[in-house]
């Protein structure tokens, strides 16, 4: 065996392994399948072996085309992946932020201008190049901080030419960044101010028109809707999933974020790859969930930048629903770190440290169809890796708002290092 790149004698090697057909569920999330004095063989982007130093060194025969790596003292575990973001967008909101400090209400500040309409405003004025330019600028700080797959959504267009405007630069932005990028569109994210009062109407032009011509060029992987009170009900939900699947993409939804209405019941209904958010969810809906196999994807930070109740994690690993994490980076949610998703998870919605780096790595790749490629240290998948300066796990979470990342390796590239020139 001669590899390209070996790293070696890794304090605490978390492979994660055994995982790749089905998520981590129940007592299997604090499983991380740890390997002391660790060590990984890489060559041409995969993972070529994994095992203890001893063992991975006894079977290169030459050596490799980079000198042996050596990780003391340190924890290696799969590249984060971050499973649900709006990261292609116009704009910032921090006068909604200074006003929502002050006690406007959400609606206070719609009114004001602010709040969806103001990334809507800002994203239509905006080119293609200019959404790229800031999208790379958010994903290479996630990068930074080992997030090496990062999900994407449409959705602050909301027409036919401002939505394909997104998704355009969101393709763009693979070409100029080694992290994996997943597109999703969302045109049903809200209704735009030109449909006010007109929902049926704007629901017809995602079907009828946004749809398709997002299916024309293949600009999206996945399709998402909002549904939720006032946004998308679950018939009008219904319709523009099916329609998406009718057009080749695969389904996720924002599910009972604010009130229960009936998202994850229609996220199992539909064999939903992923149901998020969740606060609100009924115990028939998360029911319907495991039954279907649908992952419930969590996104503590939104919660913590409404100051609004958590949701209930241990209820939904206890009855074995799968459970992955993610930032919901988005203009009111400017989270890019998979670190604070990890602490507040911990701190917040009580996940054992080993539980949320689960959630954060293979039940996140499950998250987004990839369970087979990514996720985990294994022979065969992509040599997507991070080593952190930290001892084991529970110490990734006990030293919140750091970034502990000390390498960063993607697709079998160093792309990130303190180890120097």
């Amino acid at each position: 065996m001669k590899p390209d790149i070996l790293l070696t004698h890794i304090g605490q090697l978390a492979t994660l392994e055994g995982h790749s057909d089905e998520p981590k569920t129940r007592e299997e999330m604090k499983e991380l399948s740890i390997i002391e004095d660790g060590a990984i063989a890489i060559k041409d982007g995969k993972i070529l072996a994994v095992g203890s130093t001893k063992e991975v060194l006894s079977q290169v025969s030459e050596e490799p085309i980079l000198p042996a790596i050596e990780f003391p003292d340190m924890l290696a575990v799969p590249g984060f992946v971050d499973s649900h973001t709006h990261l292609v967008f116009g704009g910032s909101r921090e006068k909604d932020f200074a006003m929502k400090l002050e006690g406007r209400t959400y609606m206070e500040i719609l009114e004001a201008g602010g709040g969806i309409l103001n990334t809507l405003r800002a994203t239509r004025e905006a080119k293609q190049g200019e959404l790229c330019s800031n999208a790379f600028s958010y994903a290479d700080n996630m990068l930074a901080q080992g997030t090496t797959t990062i999900e994407a959504k449409s959705g602050y267009g909301l027409n036919v030419e401002d939505e394909v405007k997104m998704l355009r630069a969101l393709k763009e932005l693979q070409s100029r960044i080694p992290s994996s990028i997943i597109s999703t569109f969302m045109g049903a994210h809200a209704i735009p101010p030109e449909y006010k009062g007109k929902t049926e109407k704007y629901v017809d032009l995602v079907i009828d028109e946004m749809i398709p011509a997002v299916a024309k060029d293949s600009l999206a992987e996945f399709c998402d809707v909002f549904c939720e009170e006032g946004v998308f009900d679950v018939e009008q939900s219904r319709s523009i999933l099916q329609a998406a699947r009718k057009e080749g993409m695969k389904i996720k939804l924002h599910a009972d974020e604010i009130v229960q209405l009936g998202g994850a019941e229609l996220a199992g209904e539909l064999n939903a790859i992923s149901a998020d958010h969740l606060l609100q969810a009924s115990d028939e809906g998360l029911e319907a969930m495991k039954k279907a196999g649908t992952i419930a994807t969590l996104l503590p930070a939104t919660a913590f930048s409404l100051d609004t109740d958590y949701a209930d994690a241990r209820k939904m690993i206890a009855m074995g629903l799968p459970v992955a994490l993610a930032t919901d980076f988005n203009p009111n949610c400017t989270n890019e770190s998979m670190f604070f998703t990890i602490a507040l998870a911990c701190y917040k919605m009580k996940m054992h440290p080993r539980e949320a780096i689960t959630a954060s790595t293979i039940n996140a790749a499950h998250a987004l169809d990839r369970g087979k490629e990514l996720g985990s240290i294994e022979p065969g998948k992509r040599a997507d890796i991070i080593i952190l300066e930290c001892p084991n796990p529970e110490f990734l979470a006990y030293r919140f708002a750091v970034n502990l990342v000390h390498t960063v390796i993607v697709n079998g590239e160093v792309v990130h290092t303190k180890l120097g020139p």
